[in-house]
Parts: structure tokens; sequence; C-alpha cells
């Protein structure tokens, strides 16, 4: 029987709501700071209410950028970040699935070896092969463009690994009897697997398009023409003005606007999330 304890309900709300101001007031600074002209940030006192310059701030890093990052619109490089996002996301998803179908369904020489060198893949992150990864990206001619940015960070050991663990607990009777009904390879796996392993997509998406969204070191790397430059790329160059102070309005204003699409695919993909997140621990 549980005890009715209300001195530790209260304990843990107390506890909770500490840790969402904790969380919360970073963003809610950065939040008002956006809506306020230059000087009040340069001031020396940091404002906690909103200002009356949201608007001409927001249209401002929008429409015509900030000189700092070399004017370029906030809107070109949030577009780019996401194309870039997206395509890393589902093409990690997309060969990651099929390299996990293959490995456990098909029976080949190596099969096993083959795996492990996938997953061997993992000590080797992009700053390791950096030097290399751009060698054959420049000889391919992939700078300056979104497959330049994207394909060579495709490749994910660790969604391979999800899929195969989950392809695993499938039972075989499925396999044969789809087998028996005349199900080919292909149907197979578009008709069952796949619908099977919607939640895990769900989740290995999300965590991949931030995974993608964040990046820094290789899009500074492979982009000299600003029209490709990210939102990340974008910040970096925001706060490292020549002989001036940062426009901290206008940093502000591009980093809140900069959190708008990850939290937006958490927050229409939660549910698949947390589902894709329960049952791959089962």
């Amino acid at each position: 029987m549980v005890e009715n304890r209300p001195w530790l309900t209260v304990f843990s709300h107390v506890v909770l709501c500490l840790g969402v101001l904790v969380t919360a007031l970073p963003i809610w600074i950065a939040f008002v700071a956006s809506t306020h002209p230059a000087d009040s940030m340069l001031s020396g006192r940091t404002p906690l209410l909103p200002g009356g310059n949201m608007l001409e701030n927001y249209a401002t890093v929008l429409g015509s950028g900030v000189k700092a990052a070399g004017s370029i619109p906030v809107g070109t490089m949030l577009w780019n970040s996401f194309v870039m996002a997206l395509m890393i996301a589902v093409g990690k998803i997309a060969i990651s699935i099929i390299a996990a179908y293959a490995i456990v369904y098909f029976r080949f020489p190596l099969r096993k070896t083959c795996f492990w060198v996938i997953f061997i893949t993992l000590m080797l992150p992009v700053e390791v092969r950096i030097l290399p990864t751009f060698g054959v990206v420049a000889s391919l001619d992939m700078l300056n463009s979104y497959w330049g940015l994207s394909v060579p960070l495709i490749a994910s050991a660790t969604a391979t690994f999800l899929f195969r663990q989950f392809f695993l607990t499938v039972p075989e009777e499925l396999a044969e009897a789809a087998r028996i009904d005349g199900a080919g390879p292909l149907k197979f796996f578009r008709d069952i697997l796949l619908p099977l392993s919607r939640t895990n997509i769900a989740a290995l998406f999300v965590i991949l398009f931030i995974f993608g969204w964040n990046q820094y070191l290789w899009p500074l790397l492979v982009t000299t023409d600003e029209g490709f430059y990210t939102i990340v790329m974008g910040i970096q160059r925001m706060l490292q003005a020549e002989d001036a102070e940062p426009a901290w309005h206008e940093i502000m204003a591009t980093s809140m606007l900069a959190m708008l699409p990850p939290v937006l695919v958490v927050v229409f993909m939660q549910r698949l999330f947390v589902k894709g997140l329960i049952e791959q621990e089962k």
C-alpha cells in the first residue's frame, strides 16, 4: 500500500519547478534580449521583461540579415540547416534500416563480419576522418552544395545497430508466414517490417534531425559560399564582430529562431519518440 505523504508531494513539485526555472531562465533572457534595442543590452543591466522592438528585430534578421554574419538573411540560413538536417536524418534512417534488414534476414558470407565492421566505425567520428572526407568531397565537386553538407554524415552505425536489434525481436514465424503467402523480400520489408518499425524510425528521426541541425565543424569546412551557411555558422559569425560590439539583440533573435525547428520536431513527434524509446528498451 502506497503511503499518503503530502510533504513528499510538495517537495517533488518544488524540485520540478526549480528544474523548470533553471532550464527556462536562459531561454527567457534570450527572448527578452531579442525584443530590446541594441543600447539596452550594452547598458550593463539585463532586462527581465520584453521590450517593444520584437517585430523590428526579427524582421531585420529574417529579411536583411546581420552585418557581422555577412548580411545573410537568417531565413536562408534556417533553410540551409533544415535541408541539411532533413537529408542527414532521412539518409541515415534509409541506409541503416536497409543495412540492418540485409544483415538479419539474408544469409551471405561474412555476414557477422560486415556488421562488426559497421559497428567499429563508431570509433571513427567525423572529426577523426575529416581530412580524407574533405578530400573526397572536394574531388567530387561537392563543396558549397547540400550534397556536400549532408552525404558525408549520412552513414550511421548506431542506427544500424538499433534497427538490427529490433529486427532480431521480430518472430521468425512472421517471416515464414509471409514467405508462405508468397511475399518476396521487398514486400515483406515494405508491408511488414516498415510498419512495425514506425516508432523506432520516429525516435531516430528526432535524434538524427537534431544531430544534423547542430552540426558546425563540417559545414564550416565545406562551405565558402555565404548562400550555403547554416544557422549555427551564422550565430558564430555574429559573435565574432570585428571593431564593434556584438549586436546582442539580433544575435538573441537569431538564437530564438534557431531553436524553433528542433523544438517543433520534438513537440509534434513526442508521442512516437517516447513510444519508440520505450519499445527499444524492451
